[in-house]
């Protein structure tokens, strides 16, 4: 959730930090702050509100200040405000933390360091990790601590011992004032990456604040830590036994996190779709084999075209997209498929049978709920694939094997193309296995071919942008909506649902179409706007059923219909048309429709899309 980013080399740190807040913020932007360590002494600044809050108050840059750390929240324990920001010093004023993650036995450290006369002056749980720190640097644990003989400093046994007694995630920065050239940073359950450029090194939760500095990095497993010199790095467990970490390239450029004139990331993001899908699709269509070539799953696809049981799992947009995975799965290879969501899974002692394969889904490749439900299923003997965009993240290392998005960095909180190079790899992966499996040959090089021409299918429905804004202005003021699909569709309509909630604050439902009339019917209203996603497809006449219910008691209907199909058109009071496609691969094509119609009504309504209340772009918390 929250952004970390430290900085120690030679360059003034002041600006370093604040550019690599600001590509950062996406993580959480409740209040701000940064911690520089000069003479001696490290000088806090910090900010209840936004980057731009922050960089209102602080100081003109001072050259000498080579060290220092910064963070961006996204609060969990204590009320966003000034006193509640990070960084946080211990009680000495000699150490200073920010941190990302929670610490779930937070209270009883407190009274503890209460009881031991350590003063607090916030309501967070993170200023319980700087004074655990600060007491052991300067208590020396009742005199337990001597300098070793490997040359271990105090101040980095005195984080590594407050480690041992936290319970929860964690990604820190960490300075102490006794200690100018040194930063140390440790991450469990918390993304933490290592920028190594020349006499420099940049930490941060994001290759976001790294990238424009240097393309090598190292990214931190879970219960190690990095202490960093002017001249080196060296990493270890939080027992003390050193770690090789290798070097990797950072594959994000800078212009990928840039605006490009576009007025807002979540807009440029869904206008690179058909590019991103392409990146997607990219060496693995063989149209002249009809064969999808996933390179990261050779060892498994032969297993899992015969596997008895499939489950998926993932949080959010990413659910939404397993949902359609569900679909995919039982119709191309007729393999019983179930969607969980992450956050349950780990928590219900859930059923693995030999023979069965879980599939995490994740953006980020951090969403703690997903990473925990990795672990319960390889506990109980799963094979565990993961999709995820980010190379080298959490979930990418603790699955068995996986298929990355390469659909490029996204940064908007609301997930648009991220989601769209999920249903594509499940799409994907669908169709490969089920010409293993199930259907012909004939049939699988139908949805190779069909499936290639989706990119450009999708440009054509963003040349509507401008009508569906038409759409959104006319209905803005209605604080309640309903979003209905059938069959593959039905998914999408949950997405298009949650996209509406998310940006602009509307209530909204997202239902199987034929359940309206099982409760749901009596939310409408006059002019309450119903979004219907009503394609070519074998439900179509039931789902023209559906809407002319809704008419009769008043509703708005917004339909997104087939290009060419002139029968829907009485039943629309708003119509959208996407090009036709086979139904498995509709939901690629009209979920475009409602992610412009949720980011049109959200500017219309005046809300900031890329920075929606209370929100953050990887929950790593629970």
């Amino acid at each position: 959730m929250c952004g970390i980013v430290a900085y120690l080399g030679k360059k003034t740190a002041q600006p370093i930090l604040l550019e690599g807040l600001k590509r950062l913020e996406y993580r959480g932007y409740d209040s701000a702050g940064v911690a520089l360590l000069r003479d001696g002494v490290i000088h806090v600044t910090k900010k209840g509100g936004r980057i731009k809050v922050l960089e209102g108050i602080l100081e003109e840059p001072n050259k000498s200040d080579t060290i220092g750390i910064g963070h961006t929240r996204w609060a969990t324990h204590g009320k966003p405000n000034t006193t509640n920001a990070h960084p946080h010093l211990d009680y000495t004023g000699k150490i200073a933390v920010v941190h990302n993650g929670i610490v779930e036995n937070f209270d009883t450290l407190k009274i503890w360091l209460r009881d031991k006369g350590v003063t607090f002056s916030t309501d967070t749980d993170t200023e319980v990790i700087a004074n655990l720190i600060g007491y052991f640097y300067t208590e020396g644990d009742d005199g337990k601590w001597k300098k070793q003989t490997d040359g271990q400093n105090k101040f980095e046994w005195s984080v590594q011992r407050a480690l041992h007694e936290l319970q929860g995630t964690y990604g820190l920065a960490i300075l102490c004032a006794d200690y100018p050239d040194i930063l140390i940073g440790a991450k469990k359950g918390s993304p933490l990456i290592l920028g190594v450029g020349e006499n420099e090194y940049i930490l941060a939760s994001d290759a976001a604040a790294i990238v424009e500095h240097t393309k090598q990095a190292i990214y931190l497993s879970d219960n190690e830590m990095v202490t960093i010199s002017s001249e080196q790095f060296s990493t270890k467990t939080v027992d003390n036994v050193e770690v090789t970490k290798d070097l990797q390239e950072i594959e994000i450029s800078l212009a990928e996190i840039e605006l490009d004139g576009f007025e807002c990331m979540m807009l440029k993001e869904i206008f690179e779709q058909p590019k991103a899908l392409t990146m997607c699709m990219g060496g693995r269509l063989d149209k002249q084999n009809d064969k999808i070539k996933l390179g990261g799953m050779d060892k498994y696809l032969h297993d899992m075209a015969g596997m008895k049981r499939l489950i998926l799992t993932a949080c959010g947009t990413a659910f939404h997209a397993g949902l359609i995975g569900e679909f995919l799965f039982e119709k191309l290879l007729r393999v019983p498929t179930e969607v969980e969501y992450a956050s349950e899974f780990r928590y219900r002692n859930p059923i693995i049978d030999e023979g069965t394969f879980v599939i995490a889904i994740s953006q980020s490749g951090e969403t703690l709920d997903t990473i925990a439900a990795i672990g319960e299923a390889k506990e109980k003997g799963a094979t565990v694939i993961g999709l995820v965009n980010v190379v080298g993240s959490t979930i990418a290392r603790e699955t068995d094997g996986g298929i990355y998005l390469h659909v490029g960095p996204e940064i908007g909180v609301a997930s648009t193309k991220a989601f769209m190079g999920q249903v594509a790899v499940l799409t994907m992966l669908a169709i490969e296995l089920g010409r293993r499996k199930q259907i012909s040959s004939d049939e699988a090089k139908m949805y190779i071919s069909e499936f290639a021409k989706i990119p450009d299918k999708i440009s054509s429905i963003l040349q509507q942008s401008e009508h569906i804004k038409e759409i959104a202005s006319a209905n803005i003021t209605k604080e309640n909506w309903l979003f209905l699909g059938r069959g593959f569709n039905y998914p999408v309509a949950l997405e298009g649902a949650l996209k509406l909630k998310e940006i602009s604050y509307i209530h909204a439902e997202g239902l199987p179409a034929a359940e309206m009339k099982h409760g749901p019917i009596a939310l409408l209203s006059d002019e309450m706007p119903v979004v219907f996603i009503a394609t070519a497809g074998p439900q179509y006449e039931k789902i023209m059923g559906n809407i002319s219910e809704v008419r009769a008691r008043g509703g708005k209907t917004i339909v997104v219909a087939t290009e060419g199909d002139d029968k829907v058109k009485p039943y629309a009071d708003h119509l959208i048309t996407v090009p036709d496609a086979p139904e498995a691969l509709q939901p690629m094509l009209t979920v475009v429709p409602l992610q412009l119609l949720a980011y049109h009504a959200a500017v219309l309504r005046g809300h900031d899309v890329d920075k929606p209340r209370n929100l953050a772009k990887s929950v790593t918390v629970e």
